[in-house]
């Protein structure tokens, strides 16, 4: 069954149009939320209730858009939110596992490279838990999600000088914790 059917299947009251949907997205809205919240937990927690509040919506998605879109923005606002309250609440641990994250980074060829890669990786996963949550986001968004600046803007219903803003303070945030200067290493 496509992500179509599926659609149509929830449409009707059907659940197990909302199975499919599970099955095709949920590893790749996890890896988003946890890129943003940096707690495994968080992340699996604002994935379901992302996935429950499009199953009670679901009659106002418009179904000549593309799905996965739509989710993952979802996925990245929820997360954004429940990454904000926590840090309102407590003060964000600066201390990411990269070791959850494998799933993530393409396996190099050789252990030259594997070194090499696992110490660049470990750089940017420190700089990124370092960041604001919405910095995270529109990095995320940007770079993970593959989001035009243009779509970051009708996302978040910003104009699309906001985003660049956001992106370049986000930018030259990351270059600060990796120790770039004039975005040269």
């Amino acid at each position: 069954m496509n992500e179509t059917q599926a659609i149509q299947r929830l449409k009707k009251g059907d659940i197990s149009g909302l199975e499919i949907l599970i099955a095709q997205y949920q590893i790749k809205a996890v890896r988003t939320a946890f890129l943003i919240t940096h707690d495994a937990a968080m992340a699996e927690d604002v994935v379901q209730d992302t996935f429950l509040r499009i199953y009670q919506r679901i009659h106002h998605f418009d179904d000549t858009r593309p799905f996965e879109p739509y989710l993952l923005c979802s996925v990245a606002h929820a997360a954004l939110n429940a990454a904000e309250k926590a840090s309102r609440q407590v003060a964000l641990n600066d201390k990411v596992k990269p070791a959850s994250l494998d799933e993530l980074f393409q396996k190099a060829e050789t252990t030259e490279d594997l070194v090499e890669y696992a110490l660049v990786k470990m750089e940017i996963l420190s700089a990124l838990a370092k960041l604001k949550p919405r910095e995270r986001m529109v990095i995320i968004e940007r770079y993970y999600l593959e989001m035009s600046e243009k779509e970051m803007a009708a996302a978040h219903m910003v104009a699309p000088g906001t985003v660049k803003w956001l992106l370049n303070v986000a930018r030259r945030q990351l270059r600060t914790f990796i120790g770039m200067e004039d975005g040269n290493r």
